[in-house]
């Protein structure tokens, strides 16, 4: 039974990996049509990571990442039209909301003041940048940097407390969905770099690709 979940889950990331590396490839060169097919579908391939885990605990914290990974395709969906950028941007605030209400549900709130200061000193230095570029944006988009730091910050303490694969997975996942909407950002409010696309979406992908697993693990396991 371990053995044919296991397979499974490479087979999903295998999936994974190749949607993602298709829609970037699709997107960089342009190509509309399939880069909107591969997209969604690649954050599809995430959400049935932790959506066929084998439920052995922690249900409520594997409902919530799922959700939360579901506002992930549905803000993925939003931002392939520039029109509905701000709708995008609520649908991943209430992502990262989930994200860290499951996070608390799962080993309590996290109060290490030393990586809060370090989280929210690192995002307050890069919105300070931003500022000026962002108009009618700037609330909006305050309240996401405050959300997603927070997020970070809790997924962080998992790793910090209890340093297991999982957690470390999460850690990482976290501080690379931070790295993905910084150069979001600046792409967007300041200028478009070169490769910043394929930056963007494989930094993205990374981000939730190691929730999912970290998902799948916490979930497969039976809570001591």
């Amino acid at each position: 039974m371990v053995a044919k979940s296991n397979r499974t889950r490479q087979l999903i990331n295998i999936f994974i990996l190749v949607s993602a590396c298709l829609a970037i490839y699709f997107g960089f060169y342009n190509d509309r049509a399939l880069f909107m097919f591969f997209k969604p579908l690649t954050t599809i391939l995430v959400i049935a990571l932790p959506f066929f885990a084998p439920k052995n605990g922690h249900v409520t914290f594997g409902r919530l990442v799922i959700v939360g990974l579901v506002f992930c395709l549905l803000g993925d969906v939003l931002l392939l039209f520039d029109a509905y950028f701000l709708f995008g941007l609520v649908a991943f605030l209430v992502a990262h909301i989930l994200f860290s209400v499951s996070f608390i549900q799962y080993m309590g709130f996290y109060k290490n003041w030393i990586a809060f200061l370090v989280l929210f000193g690192i995002a307050g230095v890069l919105f300070y940048w931003l500022r000026p570029g962002l108009g009618d944006l700037l609330l909006p988009v305050s309240m996401y940097v405050l959300i997603i730091t927070f997020m970070a910050w809790q997924g962080v303490g998992l790793y910090m407390r209890e340093r297991n694969n999982a957690h470390a997975l999460m850690a990482m996942a976290v501080l690379f969905f931070m790295l993905s909407d910084a150069l979001l950002a600046i792409s967007k409010f300041k200028s478009p770099f070169y490769l910043s696309g394929p930056l963007i979406l494989s930094t993205y992908w990374l981000s939730i690709g190691l929730i999912a697993n970290a998902g799948y693990q916490i979930i497969s396991e039976k809570k001591r």
